[in-house]
C-alpha cells in the first residue's frame, strides 16, 4: 500500500500529468506535492483547490440521494469531516479550461476523510477518463496516518 510520495509519483506517470498534490480540504494545506503547480505556488494551489472541494463536500446539493437523511442531521452545512472510515459525499470534481484539466479525487481515510488528490493534466496529452479511473484506484490504496 503506497504512502503519499509513492501515490503522487504514480499520478505523475499518467499521460499529460503536469502536477499532483494531496490536500487537506478542511485546512487548505498540501500534505505533499510533485511536479508543477498552476500559478507556480503549490500552497496557493492547495488552498484554492480546497475551497472548491469544501464547497462540494459540505453542501447537500452534491450528496448522493441516500445520504439526504444523514446530511440533514449534520445541518445546513452537510458533511464537515465525518466519522472514521466514512466515505466523502463526493467522489471527484473535474474542472476543465482551455489548456488543462484539474481532477480532485476525494480519499476515504481511517480518520475523517478530509483529504483529496489533485491532478493537473495538460488537455492535449491527458486522458481524462484514464486519469479518473487511476486516481480512484490510487485513492483506494493510499495509506495515511
Amino acid at each position: 500500500m503506497p504512502g503519499i510520495d509513492e501515490c503522487l509519483l504514480e499520478a505523475m506517470r499518467l499521460p499529460g500529468a503536469r502536477g499532483a498534490a494531496l490536500v487537506d480540504w478542511t485546512s487548505g494545506l498540501a500534505l505533499g506535492t510533485v511536479g508543477e503547480s498552476p500559478g507556480g505556488d503549490p500552497e496557493t494551489m492547495a488552498a484554492e483547490a480546497a475551497e472548491l472541494a469544501r464547497l462540494a463536500a459540505e453542501h447537500r446539493s452534491f450528496a448522493p440521494e441516500e445520504d439526504d437523511d444523514a446530511n440533514a442531521d449534520a445541518g445546513a452545512g452537510g458533511f464537515t469531516g465525518g466519522r472514521p472510515g466514512q466515505d466523502p459525499p463526493v467522489e471527484d470534481l473535474i474542472i476543465s479550461n482551455r489548456d488543462s484539466y484539474h481532477v480532485l479525487r476525494f480519499v476515504t481515510t481511517s480518520f475523517d476523510s478530509s483529504v483529496f488528490l489533485h491532478l493537473w493534466l495538460a488537455r492535449a496529452e491527458g486522458n481524462l477518463a484514464l486519469a479518473r479511473i487511476r486516481l480512484g484506484e490510487m485513492a483506494g490504496r493510499l495509506v495515511l496516518g
